[in-house]
Protein backbone atom coordinates (compact mmCIF):
# COMPACT_ATOMS: atom_id res chain seq x y z
CA UNK A 1 0.00 0.00 0.00
CA UNK A 2 1.30 3.44 -0.95
CA UNK A 3 2.04 5.79 1.83
CA UNK A 4 0.04 8.25 3.42
CA UNK A 5 2.30 10.89 2.37
CA UNK A 6 2.09 10.04 -1.13
CA UNK A 7 -0.28 10.35 -4.18
CA UNK A 8 -0.52 7.29 -5.82
CA UNK A 9 1.81 8.10 -9.46
CA UNK A 10 -1.31 5.99 -11.50
CA UNK A 11 -3.69 8.22 -9.50
CA UNK A 12 -2.28 11.79 -11.84
CA UNK A 13 -5.21 12.79 -13.97
CA UNK A 14 -7.84 9.73 -12.90
CA UNK A 15 -10.81 11.06 -11.14
CA UNK A 16 -12.83 9.06 -8.23
CA UNK A 17 -16.57 9.14 -7.83
CA UNK A 18 -18.32 8.69 -4.65
CA UNK A 19 -22.09 8.35 -4.72
CA UNK A 20 -24.07 8.20 -1.15
CA UNK A 21 -27.28 7.94 -0.61
CA UNK A 22 -29.21 10.06 1.93
CA UNK A 23 -30.19 8.08 5.00
CA UNK A 24 -32.90 8.33 6.75
CA UNK A 25 -33.08 8.13 11.17
CA UNK A 26 -36.07 6.33 12.09
CA UNK A 27 -35.42 6.61 15.96
CA UNK A 28 -33.64 6.64 18.82
CA UNK A 29 -33.23 4.45 21.37
CA UNK A 30 -32.44 6.08 24.61
CA UNK A 31 -31.95 9.54 26.03
CA UNK A 32 -31.58 8.73 29.08
CA UNK A 33 -28.05 6.77 29.57
CA UNK A 34 -29.32 5.47 32.45
CA UNK A 35 -27.68 1.91 31.67
CA UNK A 36 -24.19 3.23 30.79
CA UNK A 37 -25.14 3.68 26.98
CA UNK A 38 -26.67 6.88 24.86
CA UNK A 39 -28.54 6.84 22.20
CA UNK A 40 -28.24 4.32 19.62
CA UNK A 41 -31.14 4.50 16.56
CA UNK A 42 -32.20 2.57 14.13
CA UNK A 43 -32.56 3.91 10.48
CA UNK A 44 -31.63 2.75 6.43
CA UNK A 45 -30.45 4.69 3.21
CA UNK A 46 -33.06 6.43 1.22
CA UNK A 47 -33.77 5.70 -2.40
CA UNK A 48 -32.99 9.20 -2.72
CA UNK A 49 -31.74 11.61 -3.45
CA UNK A 50 -27.66 10.67 -3.99
CA UNK A 51 -24.90 12.87 -3.36
CA UNK A 52 -21.57 13.10 -5.76
CA UNK A 53 -18.67 14.14 -5.15
CA UNK A 54 -15.28 13.21 -7.37
CA UNK A 55 -11.99 13.70 -6.88
CA UNK A 56 -8.25 13.28 -8.86
CA UNK A 57 -4.92 14.19 -7.32
CA UNK A 58 -3.16 17.67 -7.07
CA UNK A 59 -0.57 19.31 -5.68
CA UNK A 60 -2.44 21.41 -3.28
CA UNK A 61 -6.21 21.20 -1.84
CA UNK A 62 -8.86 22.63 -4.27
CA UNK A 63 -12.52 22.56 -3.72
CA UNK A 64 -15.49 23.57 -5.64
CA UNK A 65 -19.09 23.10 -6.43
CA UNK A 66 -21.95 22.55 -4.22
CA UNK A 67 -21.90 22.75 -0.08
CA UNK A 68 -18.09 23.68 -1.20
CA UNK A 69 -17.55 25.50 2.33
CA UNK A 70 -18.31 22.46 4.18
CA UNK A 71 -16.36 20.49 1.92
CA UNK A 72 -13.37 21.93 2.18
CA UNK A 73 -13.38 21.74 5.52
CA UNK A 74 -14.17 18.08 5.61
CA UNK A 75 -11.19 17.54 3.50
CA UNK A 76 -9.11 19.94 5.61
CA UNK A 77 -9.76 17.31 8.45
CA UNK A 78 -8.93 14.37 6.68
CA UNK A 79 -5.88 15.84 5.68
CA UNK A 80 -4.77 16.78 8.84
CA UNK A 81 -5.54 13.52 10.36
CA UNK A 82 -3.43 11.40 7.89
CA UNK A 83 -0.69 14.01 7.93
CA UNK A 84 -0.88 13.82 3.92
CA UNK A 85 1.68 16.30 2.11
CA UNK A 86 -0.25 16.32 -1.08
CA UNK A 87 -3.61 17.57 -1.89
CA UNK A 88 -6.36 16.83 -4.07
CA UNK A 89 -8.99 18.82 -6.80
CA UNK A 90 -11.75 17.60 -5.52
CA UNK A 91 -15.50 18.73 -6.46
CA UNK A 92 -19.28 18.66 -5.14
CA UNK A 93 -21.01 17.43 -8.00
CA UNK A 94 -24.61 16.97 -6.29
CA UNK A 95 -24.81 17.68 -2.97
CA UNK A 96 -28.05 16.34 -0.41
CA UNK A 97 -30.47 19.31 0.65
CA UNK A 98 -28.88 20.67 3.97
CA UNK A 99 -30.51 20.76 7.34
CA UNK A 100 -33.72 18.43 6.23
CA UNK A 101 -32.98 15.46 7.81
CA UNK A 102 -31.48 13.60 5.53
CA UNK A 103 -27.47 13.37 6.81
CA UNK A 104 -26.13 15.63 4.53
CA UNK A 105 -23.31 16.35 6.88
CA UNK A 106 -22.04 13.34 6.98
CA UNK A 107 -23.04 11.70 3.98
CA UNK A 108 -20.79 14.89 2.54
CA UNK A 109 -17.91 13.88 4.99
CA UNK A 110 -17.73 10.55 4.94
CA UNK A 111 -17.95 10.71 0.75
CA UNK A 112 -15.17 13.62 0.95
CA UNK A 113 -12.83 11.48 3.03
CA UNK A 114 -13.51 8.13 0.78
CA UNK A 115 -12.31 10.06 -2.27
CA UNK A 116 -9.28 11.73 -0.59
CA UNK A 117 -8.73 8.19 0.52
CA UNK A 118 -8.76 6.56 -3.02
CA UNK A 119 -6.58 9.41 -4.46
CA UNK A 120 -3.53 8.59 -1.61
CA UNK A 121 -3.85 4.86 -1.53
CA UNK A 122 -4.79 4.67 1.97
CA UNK A 123 -8.19 2.22 2.87
CA UNK A 124 -9.77 2.76 6.25
CA UNK A 125 -12.45 1.35 7.11
CA UNK A 126 -15.58 3.60 7.34
CA UNK A 127 -15.26 4.21 11.70
CA UNK A 128 -11.88 5.21 10.53
CA UNK A 129 -13.21 7.15 7.89
CA UNK A 130 -15.89 9.13 10.48
CA UNK A 131 -13.07 9.93 12.86
CA UNK A 132 -10.96 11.36 10.29
CA UNK A 133 -13.52 14.06 9.23
CA UNK A 134 -15.33 14.52 13.09
CA UNK A 135 -18.78 12.72 12.12
CA UNK A 136 -20.59 10.09 14.01
CA UNK A 137 -20.18 11.44 17.87
CA UNK A 138 -23.97 11.09 18.49
CA UNK A 139 -25.48 9.61 15.98
CA UNK A 140 -23.65 6.67 14.02
CA UNK A 141 -26.73 6.20 11.59
CA UNK A 142 -25.55 7.91 8.65
CA UNK A 143 -21.72 6.24 8.64
CA UNK A 144 -23.11 2.63 8.75
CA UNK A 145 -25.85 3.31 5.85
CA UNK A 146 -22.87 4.69 4.23
CA UNK A 147 -21.28 1.47 4.78
CA UNK A 148 -24.26 -0.73 3.48
CA UNK A 149 -28.18 -0.98 2.92
CA UNK A 150 -31.00 -2.17 4.74
CA UNK A 151 -31.98 -1.66 8.04
CA UNK A 152 -29.50 -0.73 10.33
CA UNK A 153 -29.27 -0.75 14.34
CA UNK A 154 -26.72 0.74 16.00
CA UNK A 155 -25.61 0.60 19.67
CA UNK A 156 -24.95 4.35 21.11
CA UNK A 157 -21.76 5.12 23.16
CA UNK A 158 -20.69 5.36 26.69
CA UNK A 159 -21.46 9.07 28.29
CA UNK A 160 -18.45 11.62 28.03
CA UNK A 161 -17.91 11.38 31.88
CA UNK A 162 -17.08 7.89 31.27
CA UNK A 163 -15.15 8.08 27.68
CA UNK A 164 -14.53 11.54 26.47
CA UNK A 165 -14.02 10.22 23.19
CA UNK A 166 -16.93 8.62 22.72
CA UNK A 167 -16.66 5.55 19.92
CA UNK A 168 -18.50 5.50 17.13
CA UNK A 169 -21.69 3.33 18.30
CA UNK A 170 -21.63 0.10 17.07
CA UNK A 171 -23.59 -1.77 14.10
CA UNK A 172 -25.81 -4.37 16.08
CA UNK A 173 -27.66 -5.19 13.09
CA UNK A 174 -28.00 -5.22 9.25
CA UNK A 175 -31.10 -6.72 7.87
CA UNK A 176 -32.13 -6.33 3.74
CA UNK A 177 -35.49 -5.16 3.30
CA UNK A 178 -38.25 -7.46 1.00
CA UNK A 179 -37.09 -6.11 -2.90
CA UNK A 180 -40.84 -5.34 -2.87
CA UNK A 181 -40.75 -2.83 -0.47
CA UNK A 182 -40.79 0.76 -1.77
CA UNK A 183 -39.91 3.78 0.59
CA UNK A 184 -41.13 7.39 -0.49
CA UNK A 185 -39.70 10.36 1.14
CA UNK A 186 -40.90 13.68 1.06
CA UNK A 187 -38.89 16.74 1.56
CA UNK A 188 -41.18 19.67 2.14
CA UNK A 189 -39.97 23.48 1.60
CA UNK A 190 -40.30 24.00 5.35
CA UNK A 191 -38.01 25.19 7.67
CA UNK A 192 -34.67 23.31 7.94
CA UNK A 193 -34.31 20.92 11.22
CA UNK A 194 -32.12 21.27 14.17
CA UNK A 195 -28.35 20.97 13.47
CA UNK A 196 -24.40 21.66 14.61
CA UNK A 197 -24.58 23.93 18.44
CA UNK A 198 -28.62 24.51 17.75
CA UNK A 199 -28.81 20.70 17.87
CA UNK A 200 -26.37 20.30 20.48
CA UNK A 201 -28.74 22.99 22.31
CA UNK A 202 -31.75 21.23 22.18
CA UNK A 203 -30.56 18.23 23.19
CA UNK A 204 -29.55 20.07 26.47
CA UNK A 205 -33.22 21.26 27.06
CA UNK A 206 -34.67 17.55 26.50
CA UNK A 207 -35.96 15.72 29.61
CA UNK A 208 -34.87 12.22 30.40
CA UNK A 209 -38.00 9.94 28.93
CA UNK A 210 -39.73 7.76 31.19
CA UNK A 211 -37.82 4.28 31.89
CA UNK A 212 -40.70 2.52 30.34
CA UNK A 213 -40.84 4.27 27.63
CA UNK A 214 -37.34 3.61 26.56
CA UNK A 215 -38.17 -0.42 27.62
CA UNK A 216 -40.67 -0.39 24.63
CA UNK A 217 -38.39 1.25 22.45
CA UNK A 218 -36.54 -1.25 22.91
CA UNK A 219 -39.21 -4.47 23.05
CA UNK A 220 -40.44 -3.17 19.32
CA UNK A 221 -37.39 -2.64 17.81
CA UNK A 222 -35.74 -5.88 18.75
CA UNK A 223 -39.51 -8.40 18.79
CA UNK A 224 -41.24 -6.70 16.17
CA UNK A 225 -39.36 -3.98 14.07
CA UNK A 226 -36.48 -6.55 12.84
CA UNK A 227 -38.83 -9.97 13.15
CA UNK A 228 -41.24 -8.33 10.89
CA UNK A 229 -38.25 -7.42 8.08
CA UNK A 230 -36.85 -10.87 8.58
CA UNK A 231 -40.19 -12.39 8.06
CA UNK A 232 -41.65 -9.58 5.25
CA UNK A 233 -44.35 -8.62 7.01
CA UNK A 234 -44.79 -5.45 6.33
CA UNK A 235 -48.09 -4.36 8.32
CA UNK A 236 -45.91 -5.62 11.65
CA UNK A 237 -43.04 -3.66 10.57
CA UNK A 238 -45.04 -0.51 9.45
CA UNK A 239 -47.28 -0.53 12.59
CA UNK A 240 -44.10 -1.14 14.96
CA UNK A 241 -42.16 1.60 12.90
CA UNK A 242 -45.21 3.91 13.37
CA UNK A 243 -45.18 3.65 17.31
CA UNK A 244 -41.49 3.93 17.24
CA UNK A 245 -41.84 7.41 15.78
CA UNK A 246 -44.98 8.42 17.84
CA UNK A 247 -43.46 7.74 20.87
CA UNK A 248 -39.94 8.69 20.37
CA UNK A 249 -41.35 11.89 18.41
CA UNK A 250 -43.15 13.37 22.25
CA UNK A 251 -39.37 12.46 23.69
CA UNK A 252 -38.17 15.58 21.60
CA UNK A 253 -41.56 17.62 21.31
CA UNK A 254 -40.86 20.22 23.72
CA UNK A 255 -38.20 21.19 21.06
CA UNK A 256 -39.69 20.74 17.86
CA UNK A 257 -43.02 21.81 18.76
CA UNK A 258 -45.45 18.68 18.57
CA UNK A 259 -44.67 14.56 18.20
CA UNK A 260 -43.57 15.78 14.74
CA UNK A 261 -42.36 19.28 13.17
CA UNK A 262 -45.33 21.32 13.09
CA UNK A 263 -46.68 22.85 9.64
CA UNK A 264 -46.03 20.31 6.27
CA UNK A 265 -44.16 17.91 7.51
CA UNK A 266 -47.03 17.03 10.62
CA UNK A 267 -49.63 17.12 7.82
CA UNK A 268 -47.49 15.02 5.08
CA UNK A 269 -47.16 12.49 8.22
CA UNK A 270 -50.86 12.12 8.87
CA UNK A 271 -51.59 12.16 5.37
CA UNK A 272 -49.41 9.35 3.95
CA UNK A 273 -50.54 7.12 6.23
CA UNK A 274 -54.51 7.81 5.45
CA UNK A 275 -53.24 7.52 1.81
CA UNK A 276 -52.22 3.57 2.38
CA UNK A 277 -48.76 3.43 4.02
CA UNK A 278 -48.04 0.97 6.27
CA UNK A 279 -45.32 2.64 8.32
CA UNK A 280 -44.66 6.46 8.27
CA UNK A 281 -42.69 9.10 10.40
CA UNK A 282 -40.31 11.65 9.96
CA UNK A 283 -36.41 11.48 9.99
CA UNK A 284 -34.53 13.16 12.18
CA UNK A 285 -35.21 16.63 13.14
CA UNK A 286 -37.20 16.89 9.53
CA UNK A 287 -38.94 18.51 7.20
CA UNK A 288 -37.87 15.11 5.38
CA UNK A 289 -40.40 12.49 5.98
CA UNK A 290 -41.28 9.08 4.35
CA UNK A 291 -43.75 6.31 3.78
CA UNK A 292 -43.45 2.81 3.60
CA UNK A 293 -45.39 0.58 1.26
CA UNK A 294 -45.54 -2.64 -0.47
CA UNK A 295 -45.22 -2.99 -4.30
CA UNK A 296 -43.77 -0.99 -7.29
CA UNK A 297 -47.31 0.17 -8.05
CA UNK A 298 -48.08 1.00 -4.36
CA UNK A 299 -45.44 3.45 -4.00
CA UNK A 300 -45.74 5.27 -7.56
CA UNK A 301 -49.41 5.63 -6.31
CA UNK A 302 -48.22 7.45 -3.05
CA UNK A 303 -45.50 9.43 -4.70
CA UNK A 304 -48.45 10.98 -6.95
CA UNK A 305 -50.36 11.45 -4.36
CA UNK A 306 -48.28 13.69 -2.52
CA UNK A 307 -46.72 15.27 -5.50
CA UNK A 308 -50.48 16.15 -6.58
CA UNK A 309 -51.37 17.41 -2.98
CA UNK A 310 -48.25 19.53 -2.75
CA UNK A 311 -46.82 20.64 -6.01
CA UNK A 312 -43.23 21.81 -6.55
CA UNK A 313 -42.94 22.90 -3.27
CA UNK A 314 -42.47 19.27 -2.09
CA UNK A 315 -39.53 16.91 -3.28
CA UNK A 316 -40.28 13.30 -3.75
CA UNK A 317 -38.15 10.67 -4.19
CA UNK A 318 -39.35 6.82 -4.44
CA UNK A 319 -38.10 3.43 -4.80
CA UNK A 320 -36.55 0.08 -3.15
CA UNK A 321 -34.58 0.46 -0.32
CA UNK A 322 -30.97 0.49 -1.28
CA UNK A 323 -29.32 -2.78 -0.46
CA UNK A 324 -25.41 -1.30 -0.91
CA UNK A 325 -23.80 1.24 0.58
CA UNK A 326 -21.88 4.33 -1.24
CA UNK A 327 -20.78 3.62 -4.28
CA UNK A 328 -17.36 4.60 -5.67
CA UNK A 329 -15.42 4.56 -9.59
CA UNK A 330 -11.94 4.96 -10.24
CA UNK A 331 -11.65 5.64 -13.54
CA UNK A 332 -13.88 3.09 -15.36
CA UNK A 333 -14.14 0.70 -12.47
CA UNK A 334 -16.29 0.68 -9.61
CA UNK A 335 -14.47 -0.16 -6.50
CA UNK A 336 -16.56 -1.16 -3.26
CA UNK A 337 -16.91 1.47 -0.72
CA UNK A 338 -15.92 -0.74 2.38
CA UNK A 339 -15.63 -4.55 3.77
CA UNK A 340 -19.18 -4.30 4.82
CA UNK A 341 -20.85 -1.99 1.06
CA UNK A 342 -23.37 -5.00 0.34
CA UNK A 343 -25.70 -7.54 1.89
CA UNK A 344 -27.18 -10.45 0.27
Amino acid sequence: MTRPDEVLPQAAGEQVIVEAHARLHFGVLDLRGGRGRWFGGIGAAAPGPTMLVSASAAAALEVDGADAERAAEFARRFVSHHGLRGGARLRVDRALPSHAGLGSGTQLALAVARALAEVHGIDPDVRQLARAVGRGRRSAIGVWTFAGGGLVVEGGHRPADVDPRPLIGPLLTRLPFPPSWRCVVAVPDAASGLSGTDEAAAFEQLLAPPDREVEQVAHLVLMMLLPAVADGDIGAFGAALTQIQEMTGRWFAPVQGGTFAAGPSEALVRRMREWGASGVGQSSWGPAVYGIVSGEAAGTRLADRVRDAYGPTCAVYEGPFPQSGARIWSGRTQVQATGESSIS
